[in-house]
């Protein structure tokens, strides 16, 4: 039966989730600071005090020269006296842990230099040993789980799968729920996503997860420490998260009611939005006796109010709608498209069907074949090219890390359409306003000169928009 709700997300979005998130912040390398000077011997790996007076002079010298070759990128330099520093007192003076972060970084490095496929793979599981180390030393596995499901993310993909990847963030967000570490939060949720529409973990695994990443991100949020990182993942994870709510029972009544009565709390009187959180709350499994659903209900009907289509598939269609029940509303207003001969009618309804795919169940690719079909239907108006501007501008999050080009340059199909929108004198104000906002998050001239692209040249923008357009830039 979750097949059949879902029949249109897996067999489209999938493709919406194809881009590799980005966190551009480096990870927090923890530095000495001066109060980590006193000794601590109760560490259970070698630390400076089980030396001797002149292997321990070596050492403690080891550590700082090899930090320093390490700032300047020497990394030969730097191996070798870090492994002095390492293998003598992996433990340093019992609290300092940067010395296991500066080995992975130096391995990284080896790693990415080497050619060899078995230097590369031994490169790896060194790192892994560091991490390991580490956990022997200083515990945090949760913490440590998180870095190495990241490091094979990011860098080491050609050594691991995503089972065991996604096993691993598994293992950190479990132990640390809320307080998850951010740089876990992007790439985990791109692999939770791709699974959830793949139908390769239950529904219920699903649920839990998807509201452990949304706990983290208030959490997170709310510390107030790493801003520029949750910024990053603020214009990522909860796109992603959102274009789930097509896969009806995923989240429940809870969910839609926080998210929808904050939006109705911010828009009181627009009839669209109340419908929409009325529809909404309905959709997510909020019963009538849900003191909300009866709350937005009785708005609805005081300030919104608006004579039903006379008795036939096209009020079975709009009762559908209104009761959030999507998929029956697409399949109702399809089925008196196809029996009406009105071609206005047609161009209508079909467009209706296509902004339910976007604003409801969150399926672009059906949006946009829809709003085609309206277009056909009418070729003079502007709407369907609207709509389909609207899809490609949101489509940042999907089809890039939400900031930087691959986000940016969905800006130039959007723009596209909207300029055919122009074209319609009912639809170029709004087509005109549209464009204008968008101009600013173009990419730069920089931006597309280090590509070795310039304006005015011909690109294909890839993800699910899949179309060719023209490079433009914001300055």
């Amino acid at each position: 039966m979750r097949s059949v709700l879902i029949y249109f997300t897996i067999s489209i979005l999938v493709v919406l989730f194809a881009c590799t998130p980005k966190i551009a912040e480096e990870l927090p390398v923890e530095e000495p600071k001066p109060e980590e000077v006193i000794e601590t011997v109760d560490n259970p790996c070698t630390t400076f005090s089980g030396l001797t007076a002149s292997v321990r002079e070596e050492t403690e010298t080891a550590y700082v020269l090899y930090k320093d070759q390490v700032k300047l990128k020497n990394f030969d330099k730097a191996y070798k006296l870090w492994k002095v520093a390492y293998y003598n007192a992996p433990a340093a003076n019992g609290r300092i842990k940067y010395q296991f972060e500066d080995g992975v970084t130096i391995y990284k490095h080896f790693y990415k230099e080497a050619s060899d496929p078995q230097l590369k793979s031994s490169y790896v599981d060194t790192v892994m040993m560091i991490y390991d180390k580490r956990v022997e030393c200083f515990g945090e596995e949760a913490y440590v789980a998180g870095r190495k499901a990241f490091d094979y993310y990011y860098y080491f993909n050609a050594e691991s799968n995503t089972d065991e990847v996604y096993a691993l963030f598994k293992q950190s967000i479990d132990a640390k729920k809320e307080k998850t570490d951010y740089f876990v939060i992007n790439p985990f949720t791109k692999i939770l996503t791709d699974k959830i529409i793949n139908e390769e973990i239950s529904l219920e695994e699903g649920q839990k997860y998807t509201q452990l990443v949304l706990d983290a991100i208030d959490f997170g949020n709310a510390s107030g420490k790493n801003k520029e990182a949750w910024e990053i993942i603020n214009n990522y994870a909860p796109a992603r998260l959102e274009n789930l709510e097509g896969i009806k029972g995923l989240y429940p009544c809870s969910y839609y009611e926080k998210k929808y009565m904050a939006l109705l709390e911010s828009n009181p009187d627009d009839c669209e939005t109340i419908s929409t959180v009325y529809g909404r709350m309905l959709w997510g499994g909020c019963d009538g006796t849900n003191a909300n659903v009866q709350k937005v209900k009785a708005i609805k009907d005081d300030k919104c109010y608006t004579p039903p289509p006379p008795v036939g598939p096209l009020r079975q269609a709009f009762n559908a709608y209104n009761e959030g029940k999507y998929y029956d509303a697409v399949s109702l207003f399809e089925d008196f498209v196809n029996r009406t001969d009105d071609i206005k009618k047609k161009a209508k309804y079909t467009l209706m069907i296509s902004k339910i795919y976007y604003r409801d169940i969150k399926n672009y690719p059906k949006s946009r074949t829809f709003a085609l079909k309206s277009a056909e239907y009418n070729p003079s108006s502007g709407e369907p090219y609207l709509v389909i501007g609207k899809l490609y501008a949101s489509s940042g999050p999907l089809c890039g890390p939400g900031t930087g080009w691959d986000s940016q340059i969905v800006t130039w199909p959007a723009i596209d359409a909207w300029q055919k929108a122009v074209a319609d004198p009912d639809t170029k104000a709004e087509a005109n306003k549209l464009i204008r906002s968008y101009k600013q998050y173009m990419p730069t001239k920089e931006d597309v000169f280090i590509r070795g692209l310039k304006a005015g040249d011909s690109f294909k923008v890839g993800c699910w928009i899949n179309r060719s357009t023209t490079i433009r830039t914001a300055d």
